[in-house]
């Protein structure tokens, strides 16, 4: 039986870019184990293809990691030696390193390691995959899996997937109604994440043009998405897994969200997206992928390319300067009732 072990230890949305090249790696082995950091993992689960998910935190790549330890590195080498695998390939962001999991992939004694990789890797890859440049993410990944051999299986068109979504408590389902628009407001990254009072002002505007708004957001989140709602939409802040949330996106005739993980889970069950995109990473490689999609923020603002975390410009102008009279008519534009094709 073989075993490949797929990694991707940053965030949610990074996990569930990685699906396609997932699929591809799953229909050339028996097994596939995903090893995911503490804030991609729950998105790893929804993988199709996926059959075991693995967590551990990167100190290179996850921003809230302590120092990397002796111990820690020692914990990882059991991890990935207990599993066994015959491949491991590493998924990276453009800015990112692969070369320390590739080191620690040879102390576990695996035996082929692929990554994309701009520095020597000396003998700690078997594939030096070249950095495709400026395509969507879900491509560079998938350029990897290709580059080692493997392929999509017939009939997969390579877009964004999630395994067969829950059914929605009725509760949930009640708070729902019929036809609504999903307004996701929050972002991990405070960079990618519209000021609440424009957000607000985006909602009372698509309440007021006859919309049924439902304001989504993590439990963590609660004070965000009710400020958001205020009288004319529902709060569903905290009332969802992310399963549920996924749920909730695919009967949506449209989702409405920054740069952030739920985008993307957004485009993974087929919504329509329309996507308050700031610009500090490039829309060509991180707009939402396969589905239609509105882009909405300034492009040319003084932010693009910066990678910053924190806005570095006064008054977050590439997102608070987006109209209310743009967003409801690219809601309008791509708006459809949904029937749920991004679950497999």
């Amino acid at each position: 039986m073989s075993t490949a072990v797929v990694a991707r230890l940053d965030s949610l949305g990074d996990v569930l870019i990685s699906g396609p090249a997932v699929r591809a790696v799953a229909a050339a082995h028996d097994r596939v184990v995903f090893l995911a950091g503490p804030r991609g993992a729950v998105a790893a689960e929804l993988l199709p293809g996926v059959d075991r998910v693995v967590r551990w935190r990167a100190g290179w790549v996850d921003f809230d990691a302590g120092p990397v330890t002796a111990a820690a590195v020692t914990e990882l080498i059991g991890l990935l030696a207990a599993e066994r695998p015959d491949a491991l390939l590493i998924l990276t962001s453009f800015h990112q390193s692969p070369l320390p999991l590739a080191l620690i992939g040879r102390m576990a004694g695996v035996r082929w390691i692929g990554a994309i990789c701009a520095d020597y890797p000396g003998t700690l890859l078997d594939l030096r995959h070249p950095d495709p440049g400026d395509i969507p993410e879900p491509l560079r990944a998938l350029s990897l899996a290709r580059a080692a051999g493997w392929r999509l299986p017939p009939g997969d068109d390579g877009r964004l997937r999630v395994k067969g979504l829950p059914p929605l408590p009725g509760p949930l389902r009640a708070a729902l109604g019929g036809g609504y628009v999903a307004f996701h407001p929050g972002a991990a990254v405070p960079a990618r994440q519209p000021p609440a009072g424009k957000s607000a002002e985006l909602v009372r505007a698509l309440a007021r043009t006859g919309h049924h708004v439902v304001v989504t957001g993590s439990a963590a989140e609660r004070e965000l998405t009710a400020t958001v709602a205020g009288e004319m939409a529902t709060d569903l802040g905290g009332r969802t897994t992310l399963a549920e949330l996924g749920a909730v996106f695919a009967g949506a005739r449209a989702v409405v969200a920054p740069n952030t993980g739920p985008a993307h889970l957004a485009a993974a069950v087929g919504a329509p997206i329309v996507s308050l995109f700031a610009p500090v990473v490039p829309a060509e490689r991180w707009s939402p992928y396969g589905v239609p999609v509105v882009l909405c923020g300034d492009q040319s603002a003084p932010c693009r390319g910066s990678r910053a975390r924190n806005c570095p410009v006064a008054g977050h102008p590439c997102l608070d300067g987006i109209a209310a009279g743009d967003v409801v008519a690219a809601v309008a534009e791509i708006g459809s009732p949904r029937n749920g094709r991004g679950a497999a």
